[in-house]
């Protein structure tokens, strides 16, 4: 028997145990929402991230999935649903981050690609629609707008979920809006080191990118706009008007 709904909406976010997951899910807390914290493997994390959720005075939960596995992603939602007695929006944030280009790709990468970042956000925005309708909002980057070829597969996996957004939105409305947010160098990754990352953020017409807080509150804004759907907002400090010929992590460490 499920539990009678709680007062405030409920959201679930994956990946967020760590980096602009958790930041989501802390901005999200503090602003009036429940929390269902999903995470496949950083347990430890996302009880840590539930702890800080709950100290805003939000109810926080941990829900372990790996969502490249079609039957644990289909499940979650219903999880999330039963343990809250309601789920009102979804926020695809778990993505796979791994280099390869042209020359490296295969079969193999695009499937791993396509199971992390793509699949799952249709799955789930399905079972929100199931469950009664809500908000979905696509965690995307601004470099589909300012295209290079590296990072090829996870490219090509974030331009089919940008498009995904769109045909959801027309798809499962009027229950479900379907939106995006597409964010700059937000967060040092893959080989950069801490000064390549803060070269990497003035590289824009702004001179600054964007923060993990910056993205956090762009997804509250569109969670709380109910004439927003289809659409995604670029969070990026004007990177995207800015050609780039290879990723930014390439291009800090050409010489000056």
């Amino acid at each position: 028997m499920n539990p009678p709904p709680t007062p405030r909406p409920v959201v679930l976010v994956t990946g967020a145990a760590r980096r602009i997951g958790r930041e989501i899910a802390l901005e999200l807390g503090a602003q009036g929402w429940d929390v269902a914290v999903h995470c496949r493997a950083s347990m430890a994390d996302a009880q840590r991230t539930v702890a800080q959720v709950q100290a805003a005075g939000a109810v926080a939960r941990v829900f372990v999935a790996d969502l490249a596995d079609e039957a644990q992603c289909a499940a979650l939602l219903p999880a999330v649903q039963a343990a809250f007695g309601r789920v009102d929006a979804v926020v695809n944030n778990a993505s796979l981050f791994e280099y390869d280009n042209v020359q490296s790709f295969g079969h193999a990468a695009m499937e791993r690609a396509w199971r992390a970042n793509t699949a799952p956000a249709i799955v789930l925005a399905r079972a929100l629609h199931a469950a009664g309708g809500g908000v979905v909002v696509n965690l995307l980057d601004q470099k589909l707008w300012n295209p290079n070829p590296d990072y090829l597969s996870y490219t090509l996996s974030k331009a089919a979920l940008e498009a995904a957004t769109t045909l959801l939105a027309q798809a499962l409305a009027p229950a479900v809006r379907v939106c995006g947010v597409a964010p700059g160098v937000t967060l040092l990754s893959g080989a950069m080191d801490t000064a390549e990352f803060e070269r990497s953020q003035t590289m824009t017409p702004l001179r600054r990118s964007s923060s993990p807080q910056d993205v956090a509150r762009s997804v509250r804004f569109l969670l709380e706009s109910p004439a927003i759907t289809g659409t995604t907002l670029l969070v990026d400090g004007g990177q995207h008007l800015q050609p780039q010929p290879r990723d930014v992590m390439f291009l800090v460490r050409q010489p000056t």
